[in-house]
């Protein structure tokens, strides 16, 4: 059983016992006999079942398609991308899946216990949450792999020696992990019973997400993917940052505006890096050829012009889109401000007048007009009598 015990995430996803693995006669008949030569001449024979096992687990949890680069200092090993890339994938989507969970039972729902929030706020309190902690450890994953393989450090490694084929292992890692925790938003969204009318927006963008780190991984831009990754996670930590503050305190928003500067930032930033990398940079590279051994299949496409550009004015139109929506959605919140503030200054002066209007005037039982005393009514009093004696 699980090291911890399941809870009601866990029962949806049917945790509570762990398979067992198939037998390992089974898997032999799907390894090729020429693999497992050489590891008999060292006495170990991997077709039993702990070297068909543990082959078999390399294929799910390491990164495939390993090759040996000479360079100057001896070799190094590096890996391209291929068909078994789907596997590691589908690995890391259940490895995703159970993470999600864990997030989810032992840390947000504890706090939304203590908030009280009504089922709107409760489904985007869960979103930000999980996305706080997504966006969080890849921001220092990606900017911990850009910062020691030097792509900040030398701007031009992000277009020279393309395609770049080859890639070390903790940048193949960072982009299977990436697609795979996409992947995996898309049966969240059922485990969650995310609303019906969120799962557009959602859907749309998972797809975007997974368009993009695909479309650089496959294009062999992933020196780029990664850059503009990092600025990207950056600009969105900081809003589901802003939306978890807020939900705790609603008069609290100064995250938002720490958020709609860093994003400006980054979206100039992330337009001046496609304008250099594919309008100025890759030009100068020498034409690329079609090499489907060496796992470079899309690459040769960059050596049209026609088609540089068109990805340069998909990518003009996409952020001029996105900047278009974010100077819709902050004149709108200003809008909603300046209301709320002047609604706040006519219910204040109004209650100051209700206030002087409110004071009570000493009045005596009778009042004087003309120097004859009158009573309330208006009438003159009646004088007493007096008895003779």
């Amino acid at each position: 059983k699980l090291f911890f015990k399941p809870g009601k995430y866990f029962s949806q996803l049917g945790l509570q016992q762990l398979p067992r693995p198939p037998p390992p006669e089974l898997w032999s008949r799907f390894l090729p006999r020429e693999e497992l030569e050489p590891e008999r001449e060292h006495g170990w024979d991997p077709a039993g079942p702990t070297g068909v096992t543990a082959k078999t687990a390399f294929l799910f949890i390491l990164p495939q398609y390993n090759v040996s680069v000479p360079t100057a200092d001896g070799e190094l090993v590096q890996y391209h991308y291929g068909l078994k890339d789907l596997v590691t994938i589908l690995f890391y989507i259940f490895i995703a899946i159970i993470l999600h969970a864990v997030v989810q039972e032992y840390a947000l729902d504890k706090i939304n216990r203590r908030l009280h929030l009504s089922k709107v706020k409760h489904s985007k309190f869960n979103e930000s949450g999980q996305l706080v902690a997504f966006h969080l450890t890849s921001l220092i994953w990606c900017l911990y792999v850009v910062v020691t393989e030097g792509y900040i450090s030398n701007p031009r490694s992000l277009w020279e020696n393309y395609p770049h084929v080859y890639l070390p292992f903790q940048v193949k890692f960072f982009y299977l992990c990436q697609l795979a925790y996409w992947l995996h938003a898309l049966p969240e969204l059922y485990f969650q019973k995310v609303r019906k009318e969120d799962i557009p927006r959602q859907l749309q963008c998972i797809a975007l997400y997974l368009a993009h780190i695909a479309g650089a991984y496959l294009l062999n831009l992933t020196r780029l993917g990664l850059i503009l990754l990092l600025l990207q996670y950056l600009a969105e930590f900081f809003f589901h940052m802003a939306r978890l503050v807020y939900f705790t305190d609603e008069n609290n928003e100064k995250l938002f505006n720490v958020w709609a500067v860093v994003f400006v930032v980054t979206r100039l930033f992330t337009l001046t890096l496609y304008i250099l990398v594919i309008g100025f940079g890759l030009p100068r590279v020498e034409n690329q050829a079609l090499e489907p051994e060496k796992g470079n299949l899309f690459s040769f496409l960059f050596n049209n012009i026609l088609f540089r550009m068109s990805v340069l004015l998909l990518v003009c139109l996409f952020q001029a889109s996105v900047m278009w929506r974010f100077i819709h959605f902050q004149l709108r919140r200003w809008r909603e401000y300046w209301n709320e503030q002047s609604s706040r200054k006519r219910a204040a002066a109004a209650a100051a007048g209700a206030k002087q209007q409110a004071k009570p005037l000493k009045r005596d039982s009778g009042y004087h007009e003309n120097g004859v005393v009158k009573a309330e009514n208006g009438t003159s009093p009646r004088t007493k009598k007096l008895k003779s004696p």
